[in-house]
């Protein structure tokens, strides 16, 4: 059974403030290198008609995984790839999707998001819902992932808001 994640911050600044930064390739790149782990990078970015499209790679050392996870993971090291398209919706709103793929494993996760204003600024959402297809231990792998970017969504928030101007 999949593993549901909702995850919300709170900015001062507007939506479309934030947007412009989250989606932004130069702070994308800082981001990573910042937060990203081993072999972090942008490896995708392009601009669409009506928003941007994007492919991360995430590294999480071994050291900092459960040992359930380090079992199913090849040489150790976690490699996360999430790809994002977004979009602009009504005034104020930025709609987006999201996949993740842990490389090498049967973990993948979907994403609804959104960017709103909202009294006082605006406000980032992610709905997300995490699979591990494991027999016996697939729930536990399940929630570790989810817990791994739960952190990951808030170190980036943290990283990216800290950026809006």
């Amino acid at each position: 059974m999949p593993r549901s994640l909702d995850y919300r911050a709170t900015s001062p600044h507007p939506a479309e403030k934030v947007y412009a930064a989250m989606v932004d390739r130069d702070l994308l790149e800082q981001q990573l290198r910042h937060l990203g782990g081993p072999g972090a990078g942008v490896t995708e970015y392009e601009t669409t008609a009506d928003g941007v499209r994007y492919t991360l790679r995430h590294g999480i050392p071994a050291e900092h995984l459960p040992s359930v996870v380090t079992s199913f993971v090849p040489g150790g090291n976690l490699k996360i790839d999430r790809t994002e398209q977004w979009r602009a919706g009504d005034a104020g709103v930025y709609d987006g999707t999201g996949t993740v793929q842990v490389v090498g494993t049967p973990a993948t996760a979907r994403s609804v998001m959104r960017i709103a204003d909202v009294e006082g600024g605006s406000e980032v959402r992610i709905k997300a819902e995490v699979t591990v297809k494991v027999p016996l231990v697939g729930a536990k792998i399940e929630e570790a992932v989810a817990g791994q970017i739960e952190q990951l969504l808030e170190a980036e928030t943290q990283f990216t808001l800290s950026h809006v101007s």
